[in-house]
């Protein structure tokens, strides 16, 4: 931002039926850093603030006159302070005159001398109590520049009422045996005259005021953030409605009408019912319906519980909504997936199809249904009869908000609560929305209101405590307070660390510590624009069971969430039965659903060489070739580790060309030797408490250099377990004191036990 440009356009900004060249929230950003010896640009922020702060709150407003005052006392003769302090008290007398309902001071020549004493008594009271709302400088001021006229207006009315004032106190005089002479006319005519002050000393008032200016359904879709495309549609829809209309009235008509019906998709919060309701304006608008009002339902309002009820249902509310539009938000959730007789979701939309066609209630109402895109399309190709009241030019799809309307959307929402993010601030929350945006399920505007919310909430819990000695300290939202909301860490150990406590594995621990930096570099110089090679993270990892493949790939993803490329960092463990389904289509969607739980962190396919039965296997392909489609559609957000046997992964992986280019990243994982082994056993066992004794230990590493060890890890844990159980028992046999030593007789037993397992 140019703030030398700022000062000079507002030094240029010189009325306030003008806007102001910058935002309530860029004016709070200027006004947080601005140098305490500017004064003069001071005072330019703070009349900036009043405008704004009286546009959003015209009638009365604590801020708005701390902000006027705070001008006054920098810079006493600033035009603009004058101007907003004027519309301001005209404002003020424009709401009382408003609440004040001038039919009922009508007077009438027959009415009952008691009805008009007591009727002058109550307008004089309220006469008086009106006239309290002028301000007597202002009353007094010589009129310079009368080019709005408000300020003559704002004087003559009260001129008039004070002359009101007089005609009643007047008449009050009078009054002789409960008789009155009231020049009825006369208080009439001023009363009259008043009501006419009133509507035009509201015409004259800046238009950021009052909102003079009627905002139309276009002008409002104009005013929403981003949806380019959308915007687009909706005018030339507009104007195709307006021009059909036209051609209606000069007897024209259409066979093949595409109707008002439409179809909204998108993800959640993308403003897809705010659309509704402006469609529904747009309707009201052209005269095409009767009405403006939306009836907004979803399944829980339209099907029943036994048979009929849905049918009654679903026609209640086509009643209710017969003039105006029908909005059915989740439309899909009418149709379940291997719904029973007893759903009844289908007559709803049996019964919705047949009111939109019957003689009765076909166009005279719109059906708006919404949902997300995919579940929709398959919604619509599931019911061909519903699908052709709907065509394709009557199909919108939203789009997701970019990141830079996103963050303008949280501007807005913090600033209609009285507060403002600083750059570093704002920086921290693009951090923080973008780890939220990890799939399908990211809650786009909605999902940013809540993020605000919450914290301002935490800001509002942490420093209600705290005096603040300055305005500013009560709406600024920074870095800090931000960081507030974002997750806790669980567990403060750094990946690297975890990995370096690990026993063996000495070439894998150096190939992730060489991803990591790599990584982290490649991050630092994208973050400064550099050029940075693109980062290859999907792997293999090759080895026998036992190996440490899991346990190293959960500490992967932890190093990919800290170097930022994870927003999530947690991983999905599956296996062919967690992918593969009995009948062709049913893969793809497993595969699909256990993706998206995957999403922003590690899928690791255990045994994945399962997948692939030398060609014979259609499903296990199936979902291979889904896999591959999905890694690309997730690119950055979804990192996938295949894990098996070193012979049979690398089968795999060249038996499909999308896996041999996604996948060039190996992790060999050896057999521990009988050293690692040892030192495992006694690990475990220190983890528990428990120590071995040194001709235990001696017998354990003749054992593990003698005999081949299959299981690798996994048979040390179940050796520790076994001898545990073995030391129990000789302990209650014996009823031995020490309960923490592990002798050679328990690894014994366990040995012989375990190993007949593997």
């Amino acid at each position: 931002m140019d703030v030398n440009m700022v000062k000079s356009e507002l030094q240029q900004w010189n009325t306030i039926d003008k806007q102001p060249p910058i935002s309530e929230t860029t004016a709070l950003k200027l006004m947080n850093d601005v140098a305490e010896n500017e004064q003069d640009f001071k005072a330019l922020l703070y009349v900036t603030l009043a405008y704004h702060r009286i546009r959003r709150h015209p009638e009365e407003d604590q801020l708005a006159d701390f902000f006027i005052a705070q001008t006054k006392a920098l810079k006493h003769n600033h035009p603009l302070l004058t101007q907003l302090n004027e519309a301001k008290k005209v404002m003020k007398v424009h709401h009382r005159l408003r609440e004040t309902r001038f039919e009922d001071w009508v007077l009438h020549e027959t009415d009952h001398q008691t009805a008009k004493v007591k009727k002058a008594n109550t307008i004089h009271e309220q006469v008086n109590r009106l006239l309290e709302a002028w301000d007597p400088e202002l009353v007094e001021k010589d009129i310079v520049d009368a080019a709005s006229g408000r300020l003559k207006l704002y004087q003559e009315s009260y001129h008039q009422l004070t002359e009101l004032k007089t005609i009643l106190e007047e008449a009050m005089e009078t009054i002789e045996n409960r008789r009155i002479r009231l020049p009825v006319s006369a208080i009439n005519e001023k009363t009259k005259v008043l009501s006419d002050y009133n509507d035009e000393l509201f015409k004259r008032l800046p238009a950021f005021l009052t909102g003079s200016e009627r905002q139309y359904a276009l002008e409002a879709l104009d005013n929403m953030i981003g949806l380019k495309d959308v915007k687009s549609y909706i005018h030339r829809y507009y104007h195709y409605l307006k021009y059909q209309q036209q051609r209606k009235n000069l007897g024209f008509s259409m066979v093949d009408e595409p109707g008002l019906h439409m179809i909204m998709t998108g993800n959640p919060g993308t403003g897809k019912t705010t659309l509704a309701r402006l469609l529904a304006n747009i309707y009201y608008e052209l005269g095409i319906l009767e009405t403006k009002e939306v009836v907004e339902v979803n399944r829980s309002h339209l099907v029943g519980a036994y048979i009929g009820q849905s049918e009654e249902n679903t026609m209640n509310y086509v009643k209710q909504a017969t003039g105006g539009v029908l909005f059915i938000d989740e439309a899909y959730s009418l149709s379940r997936e291997g719904q029973t007789g007893n759903d009844y979701g289908q007559a709803v939309i049996d019964t919705l199809v047949s009111a939109m066609t019957s003689k009765e209630y076909g166009g005279k109402f719109a059906v708006i249904l919404a949902g997300y895109p995919e579940e929709m399309r398959q919604f619509l190709w599931s019911n061909p009869g519903l699908r052709s009241r709907f065509p394709e030019q009557n199909h919108i799809e939203l789009p997701d908000y970019q990141m830079s309307e996103l963050l303008e959307i949280a501007e807005i929402s913090a600033i209609e609560n009285d507060y403002f993010f600083t750059v570093g601030g704002l920086k921290q929350l693009e951090t923080l929305i973008d780890k939220h945006r990890v799939d399908d399920s990211f809650g786009n505007a909605r999902t940013v209101k809540n993020l605000v919310l919450k914290i301002i909430f935490n800001k509002s819990a942490n420093l209600s405590g705290e005096d603040h000695h300055e305005w500013i300290d009560h709406m600024r939202l920074t870095k800090e307070d931000v960081h507030l909301e974002n997750e806790k860490e669980t567990d403060n150990e750094s990946p690297i660390h975890q990995l370096e406590e690990l026993i063996g594995l000495g070439n894998v621990k150096d190939e992730v510590k060489k991803l990591s930096a790599f990584v982290k570099i490649q991050q630092e110089r994208k973050d400064k624009d550099l050029p940075h090679v693109p980062v290859q993270l999907h792997s293999v990892f090759t080895g026998n069971p036992g190996t440490g493949k899991t346990t190293v790939a959960a500490i992967y993803a932890n190093v990919l969430k800290q170097c930022g490329l994870l927003k999530r960092g947690h991983m999905i463990v599956v296996s062919r039965s967690d992918l593969v389904a009995g009948y062709v289509g049913q893969t793809a969607m497993k595969t699909k659903k256990k993706i998206r739980e995957a999403l922003g962190g590690v899928l690791f396919i255990d045994e994945a060489y399962s997948l692939y039965n030398g060609g014979r296997d259609d499903f296990g392909k199936e979902a291979i070739e889904t896999l591959v489609d999905e890694m690309t559609r997730n690119n950055e957000n979804l990192v996938v580790i295949l894990a098996g046997y070193q012979n049979e992964m690398r089968q795999l992986v060249n038996s499909n060309p999308g896996l041999t280019t996604r996948f060039k990243k190996y992790f060999h994982f050896p057999d521990y030797n009988p050293e690692e082994l040892l030192a495992m056993t006694k690990y475990q066992s220190s983890f528990y408490q428990y120590h071995i004794e040194r001709e235990a230990e001696a017998f354990l590493f003749t054992r593990f250099q003698e005999e081949e060890v299959k299981g690798n890890g996994r048979f040390v844990n179940n050796l520790i377990n076994e001898a545990i159980q073995f030391q129990a028992l000789r302990i209650e046999d014996s009823r031995e004191s020490s309960m923490d030593l592990l002798v050679k007789s328990d690894f014994e037993q366990a040995w012989n036990t375990v190993q007949g397992e593997f």
